[in-house]
Parts: C-alpha cells; sequence; structure tokens
C-alpha cells in the first residue's frame, strides 16, 4: 500500500520506485508529510519543458499541438503567474480569490473567498447550501491534508425513503426537486475548519468581495441564462421562481443585473458569527422550515441535524504514478481512489509513446475505467458506516493482476469487479447511483506555495431548487441508492441515518520526487470527473502537455459502459475503430469544468481553465 496515512501513522516509510526516492511520514493528524530527493530528473525535466513551451504559446495557432494530436474547443494560452494564483469557474469569483491573495491571505484563504462569491454569480452550481472537499498542501512541511465537508442524511433518513409506495425505484426526477432530497450542508462548516489552521486573514475579510456582489449584482451570463430556460423544476418554488425568471416567466434575460440582498445579510451574519450563524439559530430555523414545509417531497431534516454537523479531516489517499506521488480525496468521495486505480492500472502501460486522441489511447484508458468503476460501483461509500478496502484498491499489486485484463486488440465489454480480501466486502451487490453535474472547481496556490484543491457542489443545476435567504439548498442525498438491497446484498451506498453519500468529486494534488508542488486539478461532472481528472493528469504528466492544452483535450469517458466521445470534437471520427476494438460507443457532450494550476521547476505558476464553462485563471 503507498501513501495511507491511516495504514502508517508517524513511522517514516522509504519507497523507492520508477527511480523516484520519497520519504513519507504521516503524523498524529493523518497528514501526508513528504520529504527527501528524487533519483530522477524527469519531473525537473517535464516542468522546464512545459515552462518553455508555456512561454511561446502565444505565437501559436495550435498550442502545444501537432497535427496528428487532437485539440481541444478554444485553444487558450495557459496564464502565467510568478507569485500566485487562482482558478475558478467564473471571472467575478476568481478575482474576489485574486483580490484576498493580494492582501496577503493563504491558499485557503483566497479558496473561502472565491467559493462564497461563486455562490453568488455561479448559484446553479455550488455554495453554502451544499458540500465540498477540499485538498491541502502546506509547502513548508510539504503536508498533504484532506478536508470532508460532504452533506450528511438526517438522523431520520431511512434506507426505503426514495423508494415508491410499491417499493420500486422512482425516476430521479421525481425525487429530486423539494425537500427530501436535501443533505445536511457541509461547505461552510469544512471551510471553516481549514480556516481555523490555515487562514491569515480573518474571517470577515473572505466574506467583503461576495457581499459586495451579492448588495450590488452581477450581469447573467449566457450559461446561467441557458439553465434557467432549460429547467423543469424552479419554477415550482416561489422564491426561486421569484428570483429567476421576469414577471411574464421568463428567464431574466442576458445582461440582467441580478442582486441578492438576501445572500448579502446571510453572508454578513456568518462572516460576524461564524459557521454557528448558518448552522444554529435563525438561518438553521429558516432551513429546515423550507425543506419540511417544502410544496415537493418534503423532507425529514431538523435543527439537531444541523446543529450536530461535523466537517472532518481525513487521512488523503495517494499512489506513485510513475515519478510522481498523487493524492487525493478519499471516501465517501470515490474521486480519489478510482482516479489512483485508473492511474495504477496504466503504470504498465507506456503511454508517452503513444498519440494523444489516438483510438489506442483512448482504447487503453477506457478499459482502465472500466476496471475501475467495476470496483468503485461496489466497494466504494462512506466508510464511516461500510468498510472500504481502499488500501486493497489502489494496491499496485492488485492493480497489475487487474491490467493483465486489458487487451490491446479489443474490449473486454463489461468488467467485473475484483475480489478483495475484506469478509464484508463479499456481502455487498453492485449499484450504480445518479450523480449530477452541478458542481464547481477551484484550484489555489498563494504567495507561500501552499496549494488547495477543492470541489463543491449542490449535485443537480439549482439543488433541491428549494432558496433559503438567497441561496439554494442541495438535493445531494440523490446520490445515494434509491434501491438498499440487490439479489439479497446490501447496497454500500444506500441511505442510512447520518451517512454521506458517495461522490465522484475529485480534488487532486501531485508532488514531485521531493514532495514539492507540481499540480492541483479538479472538475465538475458527476461520475465522470473522475474520467476528466484522469485524463488531464495523463495529458499533463505523460504527454507533456500544458494545463491548458491538457484541460482541452477532448473527452473519452468509460465508467463500466459505453465509451463517450466528446461531442463536437476530433474524437468523432473514432468511433468506427473503437467500435471494431468492441467498444460500444456514444457521441455526446462532456462539459467538465476543468480548473488547474502547474508549477514550474523554475516556480512560475500556469493557469488553466476550462472553455466548456466561463472560467479563468488569475494571478500575479
Amino acid at each position: 500500500m503507498l501513501g495511507l496515512c491511516s495504514l502508517a501513522p508517524i513511522r517514516p516509510i522509504i519507497f523507492l520506485a520508477s527511480g523516484l526516492l520519497l520519504l513519507t511520514a504521516c503524523n498524529h493528524e493523518g497528514e501526508l508529510q513528504l520529504s527527501g530527493q528524487s533519483t530522477d530528473q524527469a519531473p525537473a525535466q517535464t516542468a522546464d519543458q512545459a515552462s518553455k513551451t508555456e512561454a511561446n504559446k502565444e505565437a501559436r495557432a495550435t498550442p502545444e499541438a501537432a497535427s496528428d494530436r487532437f485539440t481541444g474547443p478554444a485553444n487558450r494560452s495557459s496564464a502565467v503567474a510568478q507569485k500566485y494564483m487562482v482558478a475558478a469557474a467564473n471571472p467575478l469569483a476568481a478575482r474576489a480569490g485574486l483580490e484576498i491573495l493580494r492582501a496577503g491571505g493563504s491558499a485557503v484563504d483566497a479558496v473561502i473567498a472565491t467559493q462564497l462569491a461563486l455562490n453568488v454569480v455561479e448559484p446553479q452550481s455550488s455554495g453554502i447550501g451544499g458540500g465540498a472537499f477540499l485538498m491541502h498542501y502546506q509547502a513548508k512541511s510539504r503536508a498533504i491534508e484532506a478536508y470532508d465537508g460532504r452533506e450528511t442524511a438526517p438522523a431520520a433518513a431511512s434506507g426505503d425513503m426514495f423508494l415508491k409506495e410499491d417499493g420500486s425505484r422512482p425516476n430521479f426526477h421525481d425525487v429530486v426537486p423539494g425537500g427530501l432530497s436535501v443533505g445536511v450542508p457541509g461547505a461552510l462548516r469544512m471551510m471553516e475548519l481549514a480556516h481555523q489552521k490555515h487562514g491569515r486573514l480573518a474571517w470577515a475579510k473572505l466574506f467583503e468581495p461576495a457581499i459586495k456582489l451579492a448588495d450590488e449584482g452581477f450581469k447573467i451570463s449566457k450559461r446561467l441564462n441557458t439553465l434557467v430556460k432549460i429547467d423543469r423544476h424552479l419554477k415550482k418554488f416561489s422564491l426561486s421562481k421569484a428570483f429567476f425568471y421576469d414577471n411574464a416567466g421568463f428567464a431574466k434575460p442576458i445582461g440582467t443585473l441580478l442582486i441578492n440582498k438576501p445572500l448579502a445579510e446571510t453572508f454578513r451574519q456568518i462572516a460576524e458569527g461564524g459557521a454557528d450563524a448558518f448552522y444554529k439559530g435563525e438561518i438553521a430555523t429558516d432551513i429546515v422550515k423550507t425543506v419540511r414545509a417544502a410544496a415537493l417531497n418534503p423532507g425529514r431534516m431538523t435543527t439537531s441535524d444541523l446543529a450536530g454537523y461535523q466537517a472532518k479531516k481525513r487521512s488523503p489517499v495517494c499512489s506513485f504514478y510513475r515519478v510522481w506521488l498523487i493524492c487525493g480525496m478519499p471516501p465517501p468521495t470515490s474521486g480519489g481512489v478510482t482516479t489512483l486505480q485508473i492511474l495504477g492500472l496504466l503504470q504498465g502501460t507506456d503511454l508517452s509513446r503513444l498519440i494523444p486522441g489516438s483510438a489506442e489511447a483512448v482504447h487503453m484508458i477506457a478499459e482502465a475505467g472500466r476496471l475501475a468503476f467495476a470496483d468503485r460501483n461496489k466497494y466504494l461509500a462512506d466508510d464511516d458506516f461500510v468498510a472500504v478496502p481502499k488500501d486493497r484498491l489502489i494496491d499496485p499489486g492488485y492493480l497489475a493482476k487487474r491490467a493483465k485484463l486489458i487487451s490491446k486488440t479489443k474490449s473486454m465489454g463489461k468488467a467485473k469487479p475484483g475480489k478483495v480480501k475484506l469478509k464484508t466486502a463479499q456481502l455487498l451487490g453492485t449499484y450504480a447511483a445518479h450523480e449530477g453535474e452541478s458542481t464547481s472547481h477551484i484550484s489555489v496556490v498563494d504567495d507561500s506555495g501552499n496549494a488547495v484543491s477543492m470541489t463543491s457542489s449542490i449535485e443537480n443545476a439549482f439543488g433541491s431548487r428549494l432558496m433559503v435567504r438567497g441561496f439554494l439548498l442541495n438535493n445531494q442525498l440523490t446520490d445515494f441508492s434509491f434501491v438498499p438491497v440487490v439479489n439479497g446484498k446490501a447496497i454500500a451506498n444506500r441511505v442510512q441515518p447520518k451517512k454521506r453519500p458517495r461522490s465522484s468529486m475529485s480534488p487532486t494534488l501531485v508532488v514531485d520526487g521531493s514532495g514539492k508542488l507540481v499540480m492541483a486539478v479538479g472538475s465538475p461532472g458527476g461520475s465522470r470527473i473522475i474520467g476528466y481528472v484522469a485524463k488531464t493528469l495523463i495529458a499533463a504528466l505523460d504527454w507533456k502537455m500544458g494545463i491548458q492544452a491538457a484541460i482541452e483535450l477532448p473527452h473519452f469517458v468509460n465508467r463500466n459502459g459505453s465509451t463517450d466521445l466528446e461531442k463536437g470534437s476530433n474524437l468523432e471520427v473514432l468511433k468506427p475503430a473503437l467500435e471494431k476494438l468492441g467498444h460500444k460507443v456514444r457521441i455526446r457532450k462532456l462539459t467538465s469544468g476543468l480548473h488547474g494550476i502547474f508549477k514550474a521547476k523554475d516556480g512560475k505558476l500556469y493557469g488553466g481553465a476550462d472553455p466548456r464553462r466561463e472560467g479563468v485563471a488569475l494571478g500575479d
């Protein structure tokens, strides 16, 4: 097992792999601490190469793309900075984070300010009514930490709460709107926990940019306008309808100034009173009233559920990939483990020799995805409730054995989960739950070299559609498996009181052999997040692409079913070749929202923002 602090507390361990000498140690709090020295110069060469490539991008029509390589939809240049940087899903939110960095704030300070601003300008995707996962890298100690702000089911939740009266499974959109789908929000409590340890500026200071945005308003973007137009549930609830639509019932037009005074006041209360102002008192009372009195699907949340919510600091899951160490979030998200599984399954394949966007490259990575998702759908869930064999699932020996199932000449079809030596594991049934795609990702590096990779979400676009004091409440409980038992076997991700639903959010950090930061990245996109992040890591690390080009590289995802190719990209031409290999191919929109930062050897920061959404990378 590599890099799991829970398996090796306190004691240093030395690993030698692919020329990498790394000393890891875990302290009493479960932080992964890194030190040591690389015996292989590949990471340094990669950083140099990226630095030189980025410097002349502006003059190139197709940056970092030869004629035999596929390029993404925009071909923008990476942002470049010397001191600090933030990459986020909206320019106004990124500027809020940059303002905090310029004021001397830490990476945690900046990510909080950015998230609060996103709550204003990108209300459909994330906010204080939802949850988040945060990965933190501390430059001085080289410690890596994982902060869990995932929502929880209320104490009154039950395994059959989403089933129809006849015991059958409902349609997803039958249970999304209203109170039953709302989990106890965790983002604020988690951000406060991270701020207590890593914040430099006062808590209240971090709210100033978002309060100003909410008070003065912002112009509705094309993306927000489009999402409101096509939404089928917002009009069912009076506050949401009044906020997003005009008096005639039409979506407020692009360019309309959207002012949110109730949210500004909510932020002022939390800025003054801390997260307790949200989880206790008037705000908490209003949340519970809204959930329990919802016109559709009234929920079960109580004020005790809110008051008792706890954010958690967890041990990150980490594995070597080539000459790097890659770290992600542990359960209750499946993102960290499953991303590491995909990469681990490809350790024996020299991907650097494959052409990006070729049928061979897509085939190999898709087949790894099949195997990883087969394990994910059976074993991964909230391991405070279910024994999750995460150490075994990312063990190099286990993955090397599983990788033998991958053929270069034909698809394996539907993959079966691997056999894991854990008594309770064999008693679990397999079930793939639905996951919404309304999520946002932020990557930040501060002037001390500390980094944050944070993914936050309210699940479906506009969450439960319930609005309270200017913010939308999540529908994250629909990330649980609606059916608690299949073929007599309990589903790991079934609903249980106070349990956290499985996620696919994959905030990721990459360090080199000496424990120095290389990359922070993540994305929205439901369960396809895992494929988006894995592809971007491979593009940056194996194919030596700059961060922007790696993000723009067209998507291909396999979740142990069809191989999805990004609609409108050059990957569409691969359909016949992949079908000949045995893939069932679907051409579809794959709207990620990748935001990443790559740190070169000379210390320069290169930021990438996904052109599939509205994001931007900014820095000084």
